[in-house]
């Protein structure tokens, strides 16, 4: 199945990565002011997303475009979806263990594995300047975790689930820049996220976790998850997977620890401190970095290949 949504986006897919980092920041302060078990979050926050985005996806053009999805198209819409599933379930589940800086920050070590596995399986090149900012932002996402890492204890366990869960979302990130290539947006991550869903729900049947009664609070903080961070955030960086390299997805993606500080500083009363603040800092100038030089290559690699196909084109 070829994806039918028009090749030159409406929207610049560098500035929707950007708003999608804004809206992820707002993750982990969601979950912090929410009393529910973590699987429950987890699930909730997928079944209000599923229903949001249900009448853009079965439509009468979602519908035909689920239609023509071949078996292996769905396979590994599966496949992203159970790793979406594992990923917000350990994730989620760290932050009842470790400070939200450290968590968001082993998350978001994710491009490690991205950056590997898209060069690997998908043949895609970096320049040396794009390199340079992924590493200060890695650099400065370390960094920023520095002060508030505890070694021993429940902590360790809470950063040992954070970092499970930046292996989960790489994989989602790698088959979602597949996928994204030959399925269009609201078909694929319906698929996904219901997929995510039905996961959780087989989590909390086996834990035996209470799926109701919560107070409306809590129901207030699963909707807003599924808005701001899940539709807002992972639902934008789906899209963009179809204009821009997986690992400027990946490496934006590191700008939520500076958000989920600058939040947790007006929310919790979380006081950045020296060194987190300096990681802020060579974060936003890393993404900076690598954002600019990945757009400056897409844009001469794409020149290049149109000046081939003119060359190649009867006259």
């Amino acid at each position: 199945m070829q994806s039918k949504e028009k090749k030159i986006p409406l929207i610049n897919p560098y500035l929707a990565v950007i708003c999608g980092v804004v809206a992820v920041s707002f993750s982990a302060i969601l979950i912090k002011l929410s009393s529910a078990p973590s699987l429950v979050i987890a699930f909730y926050r997928l079944v209000f997303t599923v229903i949001f985005l249900a009448p853009f996806a079965l439509n009468a053009n979602g519908r035909t475009q689920l239609k023509e999805m071949s078996l292996q198209e769905y396979l590994w819409a599966f496949g992203a979806g159970t790793l979406l599933a594992l990923h917000f379930a350990v994730w989620i589940a760290s932050l009842n263990y470790t400070s939200i800086a450290s968590s968001t920050v082993l998350v978001t070590m994710q491009p490690l594995f991205v950056i590997s596995g898209a060069s690997i399986f998908f043949h895609e090149k970096l320049n040396y300047i794009s390199l340079f900012g992924a590493g200060l932002a890695l650099l400065g996402s370390i960094i920023i975790g520095i002060n508030d890492f505890q070694i021993g204890g429940k902590a360790v366990y809470g950063d040992m689930l954070a970092f499970a869960g930046a292996i989960f979302v790489a994989g989602y990130i790698l088959i979602g820049r597949k996928l994204r290539k030959q399925i269009s947006l609201a078909p694929y991550v319906f698929i996904v996220y219901s997929t995510a869903a039905l996961t959780l729900l087989s989590f909390n049947l086996l834990a035996r976790t209470p799926l109701y009664p919560y107070p409306a609070l809590e129901w207030v903080l699963f909707v807003l998850l599924a808005v701001l961070p899940t539709i807002l955030g992972h639902t934008v960086f789906n899209w963009a997977l179809r204009y821009v390299k997986a690992a400027v997805v990946s490496v934006s993606v590191l700008g939520e620890p500076v958000g989920a500080t600058i939040l947790a500083l007006i929310i919790f009363n979380e006081v950045p401190q020296l060194l987190q603040i300096i990681g802020g800092m060579l974060i936003l100038f890393g993404l900076y970095t690598f954002i600019n030089s990945s757009k400056k290559q897409n844009s001469k690699e794409n020149n290049t290949n149109h000046y081939c196909e003119s060359e190649n084109s009867p006259s």
